[in-house]
């Protein structure tokens, strides 16, 4: 392994649980490429590279779990990792169009004393910015926000089931009631329980995955992020959405790569029927929903356990599972200004308005850890007859890239911009997007879904 990553990766794999050293992969893994691709204030690059790492080195140590054989060697370049974490904005339609990334009105304004950020992708959110505000476009929203106060203006918004943040330095957040609570929450939490199940020897297919069921409840990006990886490497994915959910249909044709995407309203009986067997059937839940938001539909761990005994459980939040935070909705580019990222920032580069990461590296580094995570705990499950529940945060993803050492400058770094786009097909019409990172030896990397709208497919696991 170069030496440049080694650190980076080691503390990342002990986030994951991975406490043996005995599994340690610095000889299973070479990494290549710059030590910096993505210019910021932070360790971007090492996060990236981190992530993508050690999420591919427990696929390739599950594989070789059930395979009864030596892990197979993992290559991961700095580059391919970083234009992942990219993927987003560098993916490209070929002879259609794909609608913009943000909303209109999304972005950040000059309250009357501080910067806020608003996020309003989805219409709900909008919807209760154009209340709170009464104003309806970019010039009118500014205007109504430069008479407010920021943190009443947060409140109020958020309030009305929408979803903004003040732009905060790294003091004022540890100083605050939520940043006080979140302080020393870690990247990942792993529980873990005895459990009869266990995931088959030998896939059929030859990929770590094969054969493995995974119930996807995840949105925008860092649990699509997650399961899409799983999916590559021979996962069954079903992404389950309430029946009319309207997704941001500019991430669709990354996020659903790979899945069958189904309906169900989980408050009717005939439906619930139909989730509940689903859960039953499932190796693995993904949730990206709020802390509370299962247990208020009566699927809390105990219930999910008592359905599925083996089943692992993995969830990811905004703000974290402590605070007053637990239940809020948020977004990485939220968190980034919660947390002190865009102010820290400004800082580096001289500027007064947030200056954010270069990608939602939040979003993206969570999504891998999560991926990483379940790879391990099937892996345990099989050799340890063990089941675990997995608890991610964006703001845990913040503490942890505050750990890594950043750069000691600001400068033009190689770019991501130049890497060669694979082809793609999508239920929109072909595209290029940005190759899986990372190489395990051997095993090759396919999807059996296109990219495509959501609730398209019965509910119904795969024969």
């Amino acid at each position: 392994m170069d030496d440049s990553f080694a650190e980076v990766i080691s503390r990342m794999w002990h986030a994951i649980g991975a406490d043996d050293s005995a599994d340690w992969p610095a000889t299973q893994l070479t990494t290549a490429g710059p030590r910096t691709v993505l210019p910021a204030a932070f360790d971007v690059t090492g996060l990236a590279t981190g992530a993508v790492a050690i999420a591919t080195v427990a696929a390739a140590q599950l594989l070789a779990a059930r395979q009864d054989s030596r892990p197979p060697a993992v290559t991961v370049d700095s580059v391919e990792s970083c234009a992942a974490f990219a993927s987003e904005r560098l993916f490209t339609p070929i002879g259609w169009t794909r609608p913009p990334l943000w909303d209109p009105i999304a972005g950040n304004y000059r309250a009357a004393d501080a910067w806020i950020r608003l996020h309003t992708n989805y219409a709900g959110h909008r919807a209760a910015v154009e209340q709170v505000l009464g104003a309806h476009d970019r010039e009118t929203v500014q205007a109504a926000v430069a008479e407010l106060r920021a943190e009443e203006l947060e409140t109020a918004i958020v309030e009305a089931g929408g979803c903004a943040a003040v732009m905060h330095h790294r003091g004022q957040w540890l100083a605050s009631v939520p940043g006080a609570a979140t302080a020393d929450a870690p990247p990942l939490n792993v529980v873990e329980r005895q459990s009869s199940g266990s995931s088959a020897p030998n896939p059929s297919g030859g990929r770590p995955f094969d054969g493995v069921r995974v119930l996807d409840l995840t949105r925008v990006i860092a649990g699509p992020v997650c399961t899409k990886f799983l999916a590559g490497y021979g996962a069954d994915v079903l992404r389950i959405d309430p029946q009319g959910f309207d997704e941001v249909p500019s991430l669709l044709p990354e996020t659903t790569l790979g899945k069958r995407t189904a309906s169900l309203d989980l408050t009717a009986p005939a439906d619930r029927a139909t989730f509940e067997e689903l859960l039953a059937g499932a190796d693995v839940l993904v949730s990206g929903l709020r802390a509370d938001a299962l247990k208020r539909l009566g699927y809390d761990n105990e219930a999910l356990t008592a359905m599925n005994p083996g089943l692992i459980i993995a969830a990811l939040d905004a703000y974290g599972w402590d605070g007053p935070w637990r239940n809020r909705r948020g977004f990485d580019s939220l968190v980034q200004m919660s947390c002190g990222i865009a102010s820290d920032g400004a800082t580096a580069t001289g500027q007064e308005e947030p200056f954010p990461l270069p990608v939602q590296a939040l979003d993206h580094a969570t999504g891998w850890l999560l991926a990483a995570s379940v790879a391990r705990a099937l892996t345990r499950r099989l050799t340890h007859s063990t089941a675990a529940r997995i608890q991610a945060s964006l703001i845990g993803t913040a503490n942890l890239l505050y750990s890594l050492t950043p750069p000691s400058d600001h400068l033009p770094a190689p770019s991501t911009e130049g890497i060669a786009l694979e082809a793609t097909t999508t239920d929109w019409g072909p595209a290029r997007r940005v190759p899986l990172p990372g190489r395990i030896h051997g095993v090759p990397v396919h999807w059996s879904q296109q990219a495509g709208p959501l609730g398209r497919h019965p509910a119904l696991w795969d024969e």
